[in-house]
């Protein structure tokens, strides 16, 4: 089955792409690894005013949502250029707020979030939270229910330095005693599985770019039989996870998303270690921009569910279907 993004999706996901090739990103990824956030939250501000973060607000609280396959075209994009901050946690955070039995917290918080004036982040289960330190809004799961937290802990050190993770202050306003956390996680996955397919895409494009450029015994190395397949691989890799995120945007049923997230990670991920050695030493150097990006392969192979998570839930869901 293809799925095809029309002109308007089209045009959206250009002028991101468009945006972000103008900002920078290496830059502000490297200033947000070392807690500058200024460029990042500038940066967040015009990201917000595309558009993006509206798509997971209902229009009920000033959004333009829920509007999923809209959200996973933006957020391959993000992922192509990198873009740091709490992304992926200010859509759960949105979506997991959008479905509170009380309206008010929704109300209270969703338009600010959808208009990019604040950012959020979101912690289960006494889990760290990605970015408490400049996020704005921080949500908690704890054992009574959803809080507010009224503060964040040290920055602990990650896979990939521009993830930035913090416990969060226990207590906090009540928000809910049940709040829909799998609705949330659902979203979660989707942005993830959208931003780890942006990630695989930039790092096939680079390695492509380096290939071609770089020459053993008088010739382009990309023109060796042992290179294009191993970048064919990572190709099709890539290629098959576009549909199946797509194909879970329109269903948004939790196996259909969990596949896509668990396709379009791996291929990220074996995109990264091609990447990796296709590039040789250079590729270990973390003042070369390709470390940016595969720093961040990794890191979202496990984000909002390991492969061996997902899988059950795909699994599961099949198994109900039946």
């Amino acid at each position: 089955m293809r799925f095809l993004l029309d002109a308007e999706q089209r045009a959206f996901a250009d002028s991101l792409d468009a945006m972000l090739t103008a900002a920078d990103t290496p830059s502000v990824v490297r200033d947000w690894s070392r807690g500058d956030h200024g460029g990042g939250r500038a940066l967040w501000s015009r990201i917000a005013k595309a558009g993006v973060f509206a798509l997971a607000v209902p229009e009920a609280y000033e959004g333009m949502g829920p509007r999923p396959v809209e959200l996973a075209v933006g957020f391959v994009e993000l992922g192509r250029h990198a873009v740091p901050g709490p992304l992926v946690e200010t859509v759960a955070a949105a979506a997991l707020l959008a479905e509170l039995a009380d309206p008010l917290p929704a109300g209270r918080l969703l338009p600010s979030l959808a208009s990019g004036e604040t950012s959020a982040t979101l912690a289960l289960d006494g889990a760290y939270a990605l970015d408490g330190d400049a996020a704005t809004t921080r949500l908690a799961l704890a054992a009574d229910g959803l809080r507010l937290a009224p503060g964040h802990g040290p920055v602990r050190a990650s896979l990939d330095p521009a993830r930035r993770l913090t416990p969060l202050t226990p207590g906090g306003e009540l928000l809910s005693t049940a709040p829909p956390v799998a609705h949330a996680l659902v979203w979660a996955r989707l942005a993830t599985a959208a931003q780890a397919l942006g990630v695989g895409l930039a790092l096939l494009d680079r390695t492509v770019a380096y290939v071609r450029q770089r020459t053993q015994f008088g010739v382009p190395v990309g023109s060796f039989q042992a290179v294009k397949h191993r970048l064919a691989d990572a190709k099709i890799a890539l290629e098959f996870a576009r549909p199946l995120l797509f194909g879970a945007a329109l269903t948004m049923a939790p196996a259909d998303v969990a596949a896509a997230k668990v396709t379009a990670c791996e291929a990220a991920y074996a995109t990264a270690r091609t990447a990796l050695q296709l590039h040789g030493a250079i590729g270990y150097t973390a003042e070369y921009d390709l470390s940016l990006w595969l720093a961040k392969a990794r890191a979202l192979r496990t984000a909002w569910g390991t492969p061996a998570e997902c899988r059950a839930e795909v699994l599961s869901g099949g198994a109900r279907r039946r």
